[in-house]
């Protein structure tokens, strides 16, 4: 079902899911804002955990990437991680996609629509963040490769053969490129489906529960919700790595090539 509309800024509509999206932004902002104003040598409280937070993502990113391509890529990747996994922590608060006013649906049936719903629910915004990566790809892909490296990446033989096998090998490389674009053109649908499905899957299953057992759901939520939540980290964790194991298969070249090699 498609989110509804809540109000209107102008011709803009602004539904429940952007609501949650767009609090979950301003909140991130303050939180870095406040945990970065007052910078101190030896980190306490919020600037410790950012800090951590930062330090072990560049550390499992420089682990696919490398450290010259993570420090070109690092402000998505850590920012798409830390906004996703803030996105399914919020939906799990107890109100948000259960608290709202009744409806129908399109088959007739009573159903509620919620007041907030988790953004990640929603598919049109784990599509655009699909998107966003896919159109931060293909930059990076050029920038790293050069539009004659980009082209040889995907179609060109990887084996120097002379002669008519050369010709040969060099047309199965060519068919295995097709694929390959195919391949690379469908990532960003499995990116969004993977992170809606999985997210909406959950939201589903606590509306149901909460439906079946009524005074006694909440007593059959508790595990659930502690399996919700390591849901939300996995999930945003996958996204993340995903994007990050994409970029390094085009992207990542041996330590050494100097950064000047890439501009």
């Amino acid at each position: 079902m498609a989110a509804p509309v809540l109000f209107k800024v102008g011709p803009v509509p602004v539904t429940n899911s952007m609501c949650v999206g767009l609090f979950v932004v301003a909140m991130l902002i303050l939180f870095a804002q406040l945990a970065t104003s007052n910078i101190q040598r030896v980190p306490a409280g919020l600037q410790n955990f950012w800090e951590w937070i930062i330090e072990s993502l560049s550390g499992v990113l420089e682990s696919i990437l490398g450290r010259d391509l993570m420090k070109h890529t690092f402000s998505f990747f850590a920012t798409i991680f830390i906004f996703i996994l803030a996105n399914n922590l919020l939906a799990l608060i107890p109100g948000v996609g259960t608290i709202g006013w009744g409806g129908v649906d399109s088959h007739g049936h009573e159903t509620l629509v919620p007041f907030l719903r988790g953004a990640n629910a929603d598919v049109t915004v784990t599509l655009s963040m699909a998107i966003a990566f896919f159109i931060l790809w293909i930059y990076w892909a050029f920038k790293f490769n050069g539009v004659g490296g980009f082209v040889h990446h995907i179609f060109g033989s990887k084996a120097k053969l002379p002669g008519v096998l050369g010709l040969g090998v060099a047309l199965v490389f060519f068919f295995v490129g097709m694929i390959e674009v195919v391949s690379i053109l469908v990532r960003p649908i499995s990116l969004t489906f993977r992170l809606y499905g999985n997210i909406y899957g959950g939201e589903a299953m606590i509306t149901t529960l909460k439906h079946m057992f009524g005074l006694w759901a909440s007593l059959v939520l508790v595990p659930v919700y502690l399996f919700e939540l390591l849901v939300a980290f996995v999930q945003s964790l996958v996204f993340c790595l995903l994007t990050a194991v994409f970029t390094a298969l085009m992207c990542k070249h041996e330590e050494g090539h100097g950064e000047s090699s890439h501009h």
